[in-house]
C-alpha cells in the first residue's frame, strides 16, 4: 500500500507542527484475500483482532509498498506525495479503544501516527477557507469546530424551498459550493469553559442571542449545560455576510457523548460526514470510538449480507430514531436516503478503513477489484458479516458504556435475571479497571444477547430511541429560549416546508392507483 502524507493547512498552531497533524491521502491498492475476489486495502486506523477474533494473520505482510507513487490532486490538499518504505507507519496498539486516554493534549499522544485521518472529509479548498474565516470572527476561543448539514454537503434531492440566497453578501466560494441556493451553514463549536466563552461572545456578539443573553453568561451557560444535550444554539445570525447557525458545547460534554453515547445528540451528527475546521486530539480519539461504535451497532441491526447503502443508511438513521421531529411534520421523510445518496463516497471514506480492520465484516463484491471503485458513487458494494455469537458478543461488550448499560437492563428484564446476579455480572464487566487487567470481551450474558438474532435489532433500536428521545425533546424546547420566538418560528416553518417537499416527492414516486 502507498501512504501519501499531506500537511494539514490551517491546523491549530501549538508550537511546532506535530507530525501526527499530517493527513493521509489513501492510495487505493489491492491484494488477494482468502476468497477469489480482490478486496480494498485501506490505511490502517485501528485493530480489533485481539478481542473480536482475527480475519487472518498474514494480511499485514503485504500491506505496504516500497515504491513511491504519486496520487491525483485533490482540491482540499497539496498534490505532493512521499512514501514510507521503512514501515514507520505501523499499526496502532491492539484494543486501543479499551482504555482510551482522554487526558491527551497533543496529536502525538494518539494511538497511531495517522489515527483518525478518515474523519477529515475533503471539500473544495476555497469553500473550506471561507468556512474557516467565519471562525476567525469570534474572539472567544474555539478549541474544536466542524461544519455539517446540507449547507456544506449537498444531498441527492435539491431543495426548492429556497429560491433566493439566504446570505446577504456571501463569499463567492460559498455561493459556488451551494450552487446559488444560499442555505444556512450549521456549525458546532467545542469550547473549554462555557460561561467564560459566552461572556466573551456576549460582549462581542450580543445580537446573536435572544433575550436570555440579557441575563448574563452565567444564566446562558446554566441553560446550556443543565438542559437537553448540553448544546446552546444561535440560529440565523450573519457572520462575514453568511447566515449561520452555531451550537456551543463544552469539550468535556462533547467527548463524553462521543465515547459513551449519553445522548447521541452530537455523536449522531458526527456519525455522518462533517467538515472539521479546527481539530483537537481528544475529540479525534473520542470520535473514532464513536465511529467504530456506530459500525458495531449497525452490524447488530443488519442481516448477514447487506450493501454499503444499507450499512450507511442504518448508521445515518441512528441519530433520527427517537427524534421527535421525525414524528411531526417538521422533517423531510426522505432525509436519511437523501444524505446517503448524496454522500456515498464520503461515507465510504469515513467508514471503509474501520470496516477493513474489523474481523467479523468484510467487503464481498467483485466490483471492489476496480482501482477506481472507491470514488465511484454508482457502486453499492456488498458486504458480509460473521454471525458467530462469540464474535458478536464481543461487539456487544465493546459498545459505548452508557448505551451498553441500557441494553443490558433491557435484556435483564427479558431474560428475567435476578437483581443480585445481574449486579454481580455488571461488576465483573465494569470498565473501571485501574490495573487494566480486564479485557472487554463478551461473556455468556453478551453472547446470549448476540444469539437473540430475531429480536436483537428490535431491542437495540428501542435502546437507541430511549437514548435519544428525552434529550432531543428537551433540546428542542430549549431552542425556544435560546433562539427566541421569532427565530424559532422561522426555523419551524422552514422544516415544515422541507417536510411538505419530501411528501410531494414521495407521492410522485408512488405508482398512481388505477
Amino acid at each position: 500500500m502507498v501512504f501519501v502524507l499531506c500537511p494539514v493547512r490551517g491546523a491549530p498552531r501549538l508550537g511546532l507542527i506535530n507530525p501526527s497533524l499530517l493527513l493521509v491521502q489513501i492510495g487505493w491498492q489491492y491484494r488477494k484475500h482468502s476468497h477469489p475476489n480482490l478486496l480494498p486495502r485501506f490505511v490502517s486506523t485501528e485493530s480489533d483482532s485481539f478481542s473480536e477474533g482475527k480475519k487472518g494473520t498474514s494480511r499485514s505482510s503485504n500491506s505496504r509498498s516500497s515504491s513511491s507513487q504519486p496520487t491525483r490532486s485533490k482540491p482540499d490538499e497539496p498534490s505532493t506525495s512521499t512514501s514510507d518504505s521503512s514501515g514507520s507507519l505501523s499499526r496502532p496498539p491492539p484494543d486501543w479503544d479499551q482504555d482510551p486516554d482522554f487526558s491527551i493534549s497533543t496529536f502525538s499522544q494518539l494511538p497511531h501516527t495517522n489515527f483518525g485521518v478518515n474523519q477529515h472529509i475533503l471539500i473544495n479548498n476555497e469553500f473550506k477557507e471561507a468556512l474557516r474565516q467565519i471562525l476567525w470572527q469570534f474572539r472567544a476561543p474555539i478549541r474544536y469546530a466542524f461544519a455539517y448539514g446540507s449547507g456544506v454537503f449537498p444531498q441527492s434531492s435539491r431543495s426548492s424551498t429556497s429560491k433566493l440566497s439566504l446570505h446577504p453578501s456571501p463569499s463567492p466560494a460559498i455561493t459556488t459550493a451551494q450552487q446559488g441556493q444560499g442555505k444556512m451553514i450549521d456549525l458546532i463549536f467545542g469550547v473549554t469553559h462555557t460561561q467564560h466563552w459566552h461572556s466573551l461572545n456576549l460582549h462581542q456578539h450580543r445580537e446573536h442571542y435572544s433575550v436570555l443573553g440579557s441575563l448574563g453568561s452565567a444564566v446562558v451557560s446554566h441553560v446550556q449545560d443543565r438542559w437537553g444535550a448540553g448544546v446552546y444554539f444561535n440560529p440565523y445570525v450573519t457572520v462575514n455576510g453568511t447566515v449561520i447557525k452555531y451550537g456551543v458545547v463544552s469539550m468535556d460534554s462533547l467527548c463524553k457523548d462521543l465515547s459513551e453515547w449519553q445522548s447521541l445528540y452530537l455523536a449522531g451528527r458526527l456519525q455522518k460526514p462533517v467538515k472539521i475546521l479546527r481539530d483537537d486530539p481528544r475529540v479525534r480519539l473520542a470520535n473514532q470510538i464513536n465511529l467504530i461504535s456506530a459500525v458495531r451497532t449497525a452490524l447488530l441491526l443488519l442481516p448477514p449480507h447487506f450493501t454499503e447503502r444499507e450499512l450507511y443508511s442504518t448508521i445515518a438513521g441512528i441519530s433520527y430514531m427517537g427524534d421527535p421531529r421525525m414524528a411531526l411534520p417538521t422533517e423531510n421523510a426522505n432525509k436519511v436516503s437523501n444524505i446517503v445518496t448524496g454522500q456515498l463516497t464520503n461515507f465510504r471514506n469515513l467508514y471503509a478503513p474501520l470496516i477493513e480492520n474489523l474481523p467479523n465484516v468484510f467487503f464481498k463484491d467483485p466490483r471492489c477489484s476496480d482501482p477506481n471503485w472507491a470514488d465511484d458513487p454508482t457502486v453499492d458494494a456488498t458486504l458480509a458479516q460473521d454471525m458467530d455469537p462469540v464474535k458478536r458478543g464481543n461487539m456487544v461488550r465493546r459498545l459505548p458504556k452508557a448505551f451498553r448499560e441500557k441494553l443490558y437492563f433491557q435484556y435483564q428484564r427479558k431474560f428475567q435475571i435476578p437483581q443480585l446476579e445481574f449486579n454481580k455480572m455488571m461488576e465483573e464487566s465494569s470498565d473501571e479497571d485501574p490495573n487494566r487487567i480486564k479485557r472487554r470481551q463478551g461473556g455468556r450474558f453478551e453472547q446470549s444477547i448476540a444469539g437473540d438474532e430475531e429480536k436483537l435489532p428490535e431491542e437495540v433500536a428501542a435502546v437507541i430511541r430511549k437514548t435519544i428521545s428525552w434529550n432531543s425533546t428537551a433540546q428542542s424546547f430549549k431552542g425556544i429560549l435560546t433562539a427566541g420566538l421569532g427565530r424559532t418560528w422561522r426555523y419551524v416553518l422552514e422544516k415544515v416546508g422541507k417536510w411538505r417537499e419530501g411528501m410531494a416527492k414521495r407521492q410522485e414516486r408512488e405508482p398512481k392507483k388505477a
